[in-house]
């Protein structure tokens, strides 16, 4: 069992984003999802499908997701998940959809080696559904929720556009 997330070079970039759940039981709300705590679950409360949305105020590099489940939770695992992302909920766009096995540990879904291009997809709205669970399981849980993205993507702007003009930089610096 690997309760470990190995984030290689990328960064979490899930306190980005502002996050909303289809549903959720009480005592098991959407705060628990970014808890860093494997023992706290997000819980479904309703029909299928549940949804996490997950949503920037800029366009966003999204080069990994990753969501931990546990066997235990037996019929509240996910089964058939689909992520979707897009710039709202009226153009989401599939971007992978999975069959996760029954078994304890991260899922991890790297968006830039199934986009075919090698670079991670750019989303406002990236959303995370869950289709069905193990054994028939009407509500689901999730663990943990990660959003990753590459360093050079966050680079700051005086990186990526260096003020060079006189008339700039006199506002450059905060006196």
């Amino acid at each position: 069992m690997n309760r470990e997330l190995d984030a290689g070079d990328m960064v979490e970039i899930g306190r980005q984003a502002t996050w909303s759940v289809s549903s959720a039981k009480a005592g098991h709300g959407i705060e628990l999802l970014r808890d860093n705590d494997l023992d706290t679950y997000w819980q479904s409360d309703g029909p299928a499908p549940h949804v996490v949305n997950m949503q920037f105020e800029k366009k966003t590099s999204i080069r990994q997701v990753s969501f931990f489940r546990d066997k235990q939770d037996e019929s509240y695992t996910p089964l058939k998940v689909s992520l979707r992302g897009g710039t709202n909920h009226h153009d989401l766009k599939e971007l992978f959809n999975l069959d996760v096995e029954e078994a304890t540990g991260w899922v991890n879904i790297n968006l830039a080696e199934i986009s075919g291009s090698g670079r991670p997809p750019r989303v406002f709205l990236l959303q995370l559904a869950i289709l069905s669970n193990h054994h028939g399981g009407r509500d689901t849980h999730i663990r943990q929720l990660k959003l990753f993205s590459t360093r050079e993507s966050l680079m700051s702007l005086d990186e990526e556009l260096p003020f060079t003009a006189q008339e700039c930089l006199q506002f450059s610096n905060i006196r």
